[in-house]
This record gives C-alpha cells, structure tokens and sequence, in this order.
C-alpha cells in the first residue's frame, strides 16, 4: 500500500510535466525572438546603418505586408516545389538504402557514385537542368530532390545497420523469416536515424527549392529576391527571407510531430524537465 501511494503522484504529474514544457518551449521561443529583433534595431540604431544596407524590423514588417499578396502567391510555389523534391527524396532514398543494406553487392555499386555525387555543387548543374528541365518547376524539384537525398540515405543506412545482431541472431533462431525480421527489428529500431534525416532534409528541401528558383524560375520566394535585389529594396528582401524561414520551421516540426507520433517510446522523446 505504501509503494502504491509514492507512485501515484508522479504518475498524476507527468501530464501536467508535458503541459508545462510547451509553455516553456513556447517562452523561450518568444524570448530569442525578442533578443534577435533586440540586436537587429541595436545594430542599426548605434551604427546608423542606411535602410538599403540594414533596414530597421519595423520597416520589413510594413514591406512584407504590403506586398503580403504577392509574397502569398509565390509561396505557394515555392512549398510545392519543396513537397515534390522532398517526397520524391524520400520515395528513392529510403528503398535505395534498404537495399544497399540487405544487398553487399549493390552497396558496392551504388555507395561509391552516391559519395561522389555529393561533391559536385548544385549549382554547377544549372545548364544541364535548363537544357534538360526548361525554366518550369521540374528545376526547382530536382535540385530539391538533389540536396535531400543524400542525408535520407545515409541516416537510413546507420539506422538500419544499428540493430543488436544479438536481436537477429535470436529471431533466426526463433524461426522468424527475413522479411519478419526485416519489418519487425530492423525497421523500427531504424525509425529514430530515419527521422533524424528527415528533420536535415525538410530544411534542406527549402533550400534546394530556392537555389532551383535562382537557377531558372519566374515564380517562388527565390525570383522575389532576385527581383528585390535587382531594386535594391532590402526591407522586402528580410520579408521573404522571413518567411522562407517560417516555411522551414514548419515543414521541420512537421516531421518532429510525425516522429512523436510514430516513435514515442525513443529515449529522444522524453520530458527533459524532472
């Protein structure tokens, strides 16, 4: 009865424990905010910075609404862009790694090219995805395609290699086939590396899709900047930069509410707070 009574009240708290650690999140996330916009209208304030170097925060918010429509209609662009590249990533990159980890033979041939691919900068392929792609979308999607791909791959790879070999070892001698074994041990013992590529790659993705943008496009946050640049009209420039940063958060908490969803019972997604 007495060990009962210990218990309980932790058990009652841990609820309360969760409620309180998004109120926490919650104030330090306004609190670095608060600190960052702090900094910035210090810096302009006691350097006297020009407005076409270092506009105030004040002025990017007024720019950013004012051309809200058009910064809407391109944004559109830019997170399809982003889901295509970083789906289609995710659709070849998972079934590449899984094979390259059942199959010696394949990552013999297929590791070696996939290094080697990483090393040539994406930008260098801007005349072969005009020649090959034109100035529509299908630019931006690759390049997106491109940068994610590799940490999916990769991350998926240790994920699925980390398992216990005592743990298959024991399930062959159960009598489990490999497929049992393939989708019951070594899957979900990869789940918490799977994700943690997903999470690098969702913001990898926005910034393929704006380097697509740069390369060939007319349309999407990357030709606003483009544009703004060329008008030299900072404030706006901050704006979508702004926003193509709410845009990467996004699609990472996303893929962080995915995971706890999927893999709650990770030591990663323990309370920190005692």
């Amino acid at each position: 009865m007495a060990t009962t009574q210990t218990q309980a009240p932790a058990t009652d708290h841990e609820p309360r424990r969760t409620r309180r650690r998004w109120h926490v999140d919650a104030f330090w996330m306004l609190l670095s905010l608060l600190m960052i916009l702090g900094i910035w209208e210090a810096l302009v304030a006691v350097f006297s910075l020009p407005a076409h170097l270092l506009p105030r925060p004040w002025a990017v918010v007024i720019s950013a609404l004012t051309n809200w429509s058009e910064i809407a209609n391109h944004s559109w662009d830019t997170t399809i862009a982003v889901l295509a590249g970083y789906v289609l990533a995710i659709a070849v990159a998972i079934p590449t790694a899984i094979v390259i980890v059942l199959s010696p033979q394949a990552e013999r041939l297929l590791y070696p090219p996939l290094v080697a691919t990483q090393s040539i900068p994406k930008i260098a392929l801007a005349p072969l995805f005009i020649v090959w792609f034109g100035f529509g979308i299908e630019t931006k999607v690759s390049v997106a395609f491109l940068i994610c791909f590799f940490p999916i791959v990769v991350d998926t790879i240790v994920g699925l290699r980390s398992i216990d070999p005592a743990l298959i070892q024991l399930a062959r001698s159960m009598g489990a086939p490999p497929r049992r074994i393939f989708l019951s041990l070594r899957l979900p013992g990869a789940l918490p590396s799977i994700f943690g590529g997903l999470k690098v790659a969702s913001a990898l993705a926005v910034v393929g899709a704006l380097t697509g943008e740069y390369i060939a496009s007319d349309s999407g946050l990357g030709y606003i900047l483009l544009s703004a640049s060329g008008e030299m009209n900072t404030s706006l420039m901050f704006g979508v930069l702004i926003v193509l940063s709410i845009l990467a958060m996004l699609f990472f908490y996303a893929i962080e509410i995915l995971e706890k969803f999927l893999i709650p019972w990770h030591v990663s997604q323990r309370s920190h707070i005692q």
